[in-house]
């Protein structure tokens, strides 16, 4: 029995209730009865804020579940994406005592495994804390696990666990899909993060695919020194990539930089399909040459050749403003629901790109893009497979960076000269050429076998010989609805007439009960003919509605 895990429950709980009441509220104005409510923005908003704040309260574990909520705009609301995507880790160092009791219990004594060790972490997480230190060979970083740490996650995870049923018991079939792969993703996720021996393969691997690129900088492992709570690393120091100024006094080009990192994570994601997934300000840095280095490895992932493939053909279509392959790639990549309604979509991605644009009609942004394309995903039948979410609020967030080292920087112009120069365009172009020709193939072959088929046929309906099965499906239950409706009317009728006839014959306990289950029945026959609510409005995604979701931000 696992005391902790059952207390955390409670605790959770308890942190949670306010908004869990304020959510059942809006299903039910009265709790268990009653009409629902629709929420508007700036209340969204508010309980953004407010579970922020909770998230925090709860420490650790629901930190990282925060951070990775805001990579998953079809599972919450934009407003609740933008305040989460402000969630960093804001947990004060452990003190150095405990810490050191981890190191030790890991590397043996501090003093005789490295030469010199401030005990001053000059960097604090929720997961683990980093330290400045000396060896025989250099300065190595030494980033330790949080003391205690383990425990804590495993029992967040429990309660994660127990609380997973009573979340899908709110939401729909298309949510309850992406609830459940969340909670497998973040179960994942944080104990992969929390295993510094995979961190230091991921690091290795994806520095040996950079070895030949002298703008990219990544530490080397310790491996002597290393173990599944300790990671130490080359001490590589260097500018915030985010400090302009610093950046300026130092006479760096920061255009150049910002294609430097662009072209290297579409390397690692197109090319190498292993990516550094954590790319905030924080962990890219600029030494005094131009060198972008990169630190903090344990959010990481791969992703397969398929989807590569279709990463490329996406970046094609918005790069030809092409939204009918847009819509393609994202249907083939299982992120769209076939059933969609490709119209409304259209629309959406159209307005996305129209609003994109510069005042030069070929410069426009991708991250605003992607950014319209996540508004609608929690309105829309959108699916993100772990991976595919975690790539995309990479793309999202190295597009920020650049544009603020260069205002003007042009995504798609970079990506577009990426892909020409690695010879992706032209691999498309030979691809589409073959498709065709094997189309061209396959309907002469059809027009040579169509007309035997044809006559065939006809002579089948001549002599009355042919037979016709008809599959009737009935996807959105329509037969069901009219066939209750057409009883509820018909045993309404007749209540009505039997009422009338024992009211006549003075018959009046039984008219009563024949009135109560006239009432019931009409009661019944008025709610099936009633639209189902939910508890926000329909989307209405025009240009007016856009702009002022615009003005709002």
């Amino acid at each position: 029995m696992n005391l902790r895990a059952y207390w955390r429950f409670v605790v959770v709980a308890w942190q949670f209730l306010p908004l869990a009441l304020a959510y059942v509220r809006d299903r039910n104005r009265f709790i268990l009865f009653g009409r629902s409510r629709s929420v508007s923005p700036e209340k969204r908003r508010e309980r953004a804020r407010t579970l922020l704040e909770t998230l925090l309260t709860l420490g650790p574990t629901f930190i990282k579940l925060g951070q990775l909520l805001s990579t998953r705009p079809d599972v919450l609301p934009p407003e609740y994406i933008e305040e989460l995507e402000e969630l960093q880790d804001r947990v004060p160092p452990a003190d150095w005592e405990r810490a050191r009791v981890v190191l030790e219990e890991a590397l043996g004594p501090v003093d005789s495994r490295f030469a010199e060790f401030d005990t001053e972490a000059i960097s604090g997480a929720s997961l683990g804390q980093v330290y400045h230190a000396r060896t025989e060979d250099g300065e190595v970083a030494v980033k330790v696990r949080r003391p205690g740490v383990e425990d804590l996650v495993e029992a967040d995870l429990r309660v994660v666990k127990w609380t997973l049923p009573l979340l899908l018991y709110f939401v729909d079939e298309s949510r309850s899909f992406s609830l459940e792969t969340l909670a497998d993703e973040f179960d994942r996720t944080i104990r992969q993060e929390m295993d510094y021996e995979r961190e230091a393969r991921m690091l290795a691997e994806i520095r040996a695919n950079f070895a030949d690129e002298p703008k990219i900088r990544m530490p080397e492992v310790d491996e002597s020194r290393s173990t599944d709570r300790v990671l130490t690393m080359e001490y590589v120091p260097g500018t915030k990539i985010t400090d302009l100024e610093e950046l300026d006094d130092r006479r760096l080009d920061r255009t150049e930089l910002a294609e430097t990192l662009q072209e290297a994570y579409l390397k690692m994601i197109i090319e190498d399909g292993v990516f550094h997934a954590d790319p905030h300000p924080g962990n890219l840095a600029v030494q005094d040459d131009g060198t972008l280095v990169f630190y903090d490895f344990g959010m990481s992932g791969y992703v397969d050749a398929f989807i590569q493939e279709k990463i490329v053909d996406f970046y094609i279509a918005v790069a030809n403003q092409d939204i009918q392959a847009i819509l393609d790639t994202l249907i083939e990549m299982g992120t769209l629901s076939p059933e969609a309604d490709r119209q409304v979509m259209a629309d959406v991605l159209e307005l996305a790109i129209a609003d994109a644009r510069g005042e030069d009609i070929e410069q426009y942004r991708v991250q605003q893009i992607v950014q319209q394309v996540e508004d609608t995903i929690y309105d829309f039948p959108f699916r993100l497979p772990a991976n595919l979410a975690l790539v995309l609020r990479v793309a999202t967030v190295v597009e920020g960076v650049c544009v603020t080292l260069d205002e003007d920087f042009d995504f798609i112009e970079v990506a577009t000269a990426y892909l020409r120069r690695q010879g992706f365009l032209a691999d498309t172009a030979r691809e589409y050429v073959e498709e065709r020709v094997d189309e061209v193939q396959e309907a002469t072959k059809s027009a040579v076998r169509t007309p035997p088929k044809i006559e065939e046929v006809l002579d089948l309906a001549i002599h009355e010989d042919l037979q016709v099965e008809v599959d009737f499906r009935d996807s959105q239950n329509l037969l069901g609805r009219v066939t209750r409706r057409l009883i509820y009317g018909m045993v309404l009728a007749s209540a009505v007439f039997s009422s009338a006839v024992l009211v006549a014959f003075e018959q009046l306990v039984a008219a009563a009960v024949t009135v109560g289950l006239a009432v019931l029945v009409a009661v019944l026959l008025y709610f099936s003919f009633r639209k189902r609510r939910g508890i926000r409005a329909q989307p209405q995604f025009t240009r007016q509605s856009m702009r002022e979701r615009d003005r709002e931000r």
